[in-house]
């Protein structure tokens, strides 16, 4: 689309700005317009790095490009007539997400391992994943995913393409899941008690209030990673918005003016966190430096130690049996700094 008018030249700096700057009840965030070709990156060069990297992603067509949920209900559910159906309810305002999903998964006749199957033929995780979570486990920058779907399939998929040692360093933040005595009715424990059912917006300031806690009330650079309008909600808690190029969150943002990264592949997303963490290491030699600096300033200016004489005795004393004329006051030295 050569010539959209869409925000993704700005700069991250300005995009930190202009978040910072919007109204968080109204959850718009307006950047200026600048006509460029749609694959044209966003500028991270004057991206001002003075907090830790805390990333989270979204799970279906972000991680994997197909949605799980959706592997397992035309399979063993209601099947993909009538889930379509439902999804233009959800879209168009008919009926809440949560009250759709509880239909959803509750058409369900399958246990979770024999599900799998399904998902195991159906799913294709991200080309590009592997490689940028091991750079994240290697450079300490915690990965969470945060997701409308079930904690038990996400872990599951997971497990398998990830390998569990691997998979175990990935937090899942998402809704729980009941299972029936023979494991094939499913029912939602939701995270929270609303439409949503799990409101992401609300789990990642939970998560910022968590970490302000325990750093001394400083916060990480919150990173997003999503793919559908569904996550436009945990978006716009991010600092940093990474949109799938070609999906509808990507689209929302353009049609929106709301300041985004676009990535075809999270190794768009390895080399952009590559430059944030170099900076990073940048700007604490730099900081060492200036203390260094800062001290041996100090120590230059330090004043010269002077000395001053006190008297403590002013008796006279003969200094030789022989001439008893010869006198001299005595007295005591010290050095003051």
């Amino acid at each position: 689309m050569p010539g959209a008018t869409i925000p993704t030249s700005r700069s991250v700096e300005s995009f930190i700005n202009e978040k910072e700057q919007a109204i968080v009840s109204s959850k718009t965030v307006k950047c200026a317009e600048t006509t460029i070709p749609l694959t044209k990156r966003t500028n991270l060069d004057e991206f001002p790095i003075n907090k830790e990297v805390v990333i989270f992603s979204d799970f279906d067509g972000t991680i994997f490009m197909q949605d799980t949920g959706h592997v397992l209900f035309d399979n063993h559910g209601c099947g993909p007539t009538r889930r379509e159906e439902l999804d233009e309810q959800i879209k168009n305002g008919i009926r809440s997400f949560r009250e759709v999903s509880e239909e959803m998964w509750g058409s369900l006749d399958v246990t979770l391992e024999d599900g799998f199957v399904a998902m195991e033929k159906a799913l294709e995780i991200d080309s590009g994943f592997n490689e940028f979570h091991e750079y994240c486990l290697k450079n300490n920058v915690p990965f969470n995913v945060i997701s409308a779907g079930l904690e038990p399939i996400l872990r599951r998929v997971l497990d398998h393409w990830l390998g569990e040692r691997q998979s175990k360093n990935i937090d899942i933040i998402a809704n729980g899941a009941k299972f029936s005595n023979n494991g094939k009715a499913w029912a939602v424990e939701w995270r929270h008690d609303n439409e949503l059912g799990h409101d992401k917006a609300a789990s990642i300031q939970e998560y910022r209030q968590a970490a302000s806690s325990e750093m001394d009330g400083s916060v990480p650079l919150v990173v997003f990673i999503g793919d559908g309008v569904s996550d436009l909600a945990a978006a716009r808690e991010a600092d940093i918005l990474f949109a799938r190029k070609g999906l509808r969150l990507e689209e929302y943002c353009i049609e929106n003016n709301i300041p985004f990264v676009p990535y075809d592949s999270f190794l768009d997303i390895k080399r952009d966190l590559q430059r944030i963490i170099k900076e990073n290491e940048n700007r604490e030699i730099r900081e060492e430096e200036e203390k260094k600096e800062a001290k041996a300033l100090k120590e230059e200016r330090k004043p010269e130690p002077t000395v001053t004489a006190t008297p403590v005795n002013s008796n006279f004393w003969d200094v030789t049996p022989k001439d008893k004329n010869v006198s001299t006051e005595v007295r005591s030295y010290s050095v003051c700094a």
